[in-house]
């Protein structure tokens, strides 16, 4: 009789073990948790900043974003400045961008630079950046148009050329992309006021809906100001902890680890999903592009 109960208990518990790990594996298999529509014939493309460090977490934000592709497949990537920290020989481009970026690059990933107060400017003629030899440039990709500048020196001959660019563009979505934040409660920077007084009444003006910053070292999404969502993310590979003060214009910030962005443009849809290294969503959404009246 002992016998008998001792084989049922024996029994149940592998088959509780052989259920337990059945539900392990299946857990394994789950693919990321992708938040966006997936809508046909999108404007699909990642945002990184501060990324070139070399160092482990960024190729771990690189191995998760190319984790996030196998179900979110993205065309490009913005990078929105300090893409080669120290040192620019061949050896450090390898190792801060060619290595960690390597297989979204053979899968046909592009990425468009913009420079940060630790690049070079020479690094414009990297192709890999696509920068075409520029220091600040714009290129279309559906209805959207996005605008790279140069941050780090607000020449007026790129405020000419921003302004020829902006007032002739009819594209649905003007997205512009930079190192210094307009808007930032990073305690470590801060908004750059200087250049918030050159840049806001420009794009106010011709009615751009999205910036893209990086430089402080944490992510936040801005409350929009005058009609325009601003979006700082500088910690793809460098991290300051604990670094945000957040204000009533925060909308959303994360400051303890890395991430990446991952956008979808769809008719008058900016869906927005931002990753943390280790595959957390820390921020999500849906914008929408500023009234037509106000272009």
């Amino acid at each position: 009789m002992l016998r008998s109960v001792f084989l049922l208990l024996l029994l149940r518990g592998v088959a509780a073990a052989a259920k337990a790990l059945r539900s392990g594996a299946d857990q394994q298999t789950i693919g990321p948790a992708v938040k966006l529509p997936l809508i046909p014939n999108s404007v699909r493309f990642a945002i990184i900043g501060d990324s070139g460090t070399g160092d482990r977490p960024q190729y771990e934000v690189a191995q998760q974003m190319m984790t996030f592709r196998r179900d979110f497949p993205f065309d490009f990537v913005l990078m929105l400045g300090d893409n080669i920290y120290g040192s620019k020989t061949a050896a450090d481009f390898k190792r801060k961008f060619e290595d960690p970026y390597q297989s979204m690059r053979a899968a046909g990933v592009k990425f468009y630079a913009s420079l940060g107060n630790h690049d070079h400017t020479a690094e414009r003629l990297y192709k890999p950046f696509n920068m075409d030899g520029q220091r600040y440039y714009t290129f279309k990709k559906g209805n959207v148009q996005f605008f790279a500048l140069d941050s780090n020196y607000m020449d007026p001959a790129q405020l000419e050329w921003l302004d020829r660019q902006l007032s002739g563009s009819d594209a649905t979505w003007k997205i512009c992309y930079f190192h210094h934040p307009l808007y930032s409660h990073g305690k470590f920077h801060g908004s750059d006021l200087d250049l918030r007084a050159q840049l806001e009444p420009m794009l106010t003006k011709y009615g751009v809906d999205v910036v893209l910053n990086g430089h402080e070292h944490v992510y936040e999404r801005v409350n929009p100001q005058q009609g325009i969502n601003y979006f700082v993310l500088g910690n793809s590979g460098e991290l300051r902890p604990h670094n945000l003060n957040p204000s009533p214009d925060t909308a959303k910030g994360f400051d303890t680890d890395r991430t990446f962005g991952l956008i979808e443009i769809a008719g008058e849809d900016f869906n927005f999903q931002i990753v943390s290294r280790i595959g957390e969503t820390v921020d999500s959404g849906v914008v929408h592009p500023r009234q037509k009246s106000a272009r």
